[in-house]
């Protein structure tokens, strides 16, 4: 089967909320020798995403939407498991959370596990999460990265705070800060002085990647 084939069977199996078809594709990718990763963010992460416009679009509802998000975090399982004791390269640490006021977490779950199989030590710390919580983290972890996620133009101005939080602490510039969420773009990273926007978990990884060389 061609890895095109592949990727659009993983996609379909969260479209359709089937567990059992998501976890034999990942059985029959793996007999193929085929890239987990790729499958994870080409393939389930693709589906993940089009379940979530979907639902913003009232073509799906609550259930369906938790349904596929417990398949998608089945087979992320799986992968981030299969990776364990893999020679990655380890590319620093995260803090990533949902900010205060917002209960949105898929799109943070994707980011999280596709860093993970990245070489990325990940801590996420959930939604609805206040600025001073992720400055707090971010101290006591030593983190290389920050992210946040927005999915209300109410709970954007949280990252802006991040940010002023972050300059007072004395660590703006040394903890890079990615922004994303789906009301949240380039200009108002630029605005807020975040150091990146990230508008999907494979840009996020694209990004610190190259700082990685």
């Amino acid at each position: 089967m061609s890895t095109e084939a592949l990727y659009q069977e993983a996609a379909q199996s969260i479209i359709d909320m089937d567990e059992d078809v998501a976890l034999d594709v990942l059985k029959k990718a793996e007999a193929e020798g085929a890239d987990l990763i790729g499958l994870l963010s080409n393939g389930y992460s693709v589906g993940m995403r089009e379940v979530g416009d979907r639902f913003g679009m009232g073509e799906v509802f609550l259930p369906e939407l938790i349904f596929a998000s417990e398949v998608m975090k089945a087979v992320t399982t799986e992968i981030e498991g299969k990776m364990e004791g893999e020679a990655l390269q380890k590319k620093g640490v995260m803090v990533l959370g949902t900010v205060a006021g917002d209960v949105h977490d898929i799109g943070k779950g994707i980011v999280a596990s596709l860093l993970k199989t990245n070489g990325v030590d990940v801590y996420d710390i959930g939604r609805e999460v206040p600025a001073e919580d992720f400055i707090a983290k971010a101290k006591e972890l030593g983190a290389d990265f920050l992210g946040s996620s927005a999915l209300l133009t109410t709970t954007m101005v949280e990252q802006q705070k991040i940010e002023e939080l972050l300059a007072e602490a004395g660590l703006k510039g040394k903890v890079k800060t990615l922004v994303g969420g789906a009301p949240v773009t380039q200009r108002w990273a630029d605005k807020i002085g975040a150091d990146a926007y990230c508008e999907d978990a494979a840009v996020t990884v694209k990004y610190i990647n190259e700082l990685f060389g």
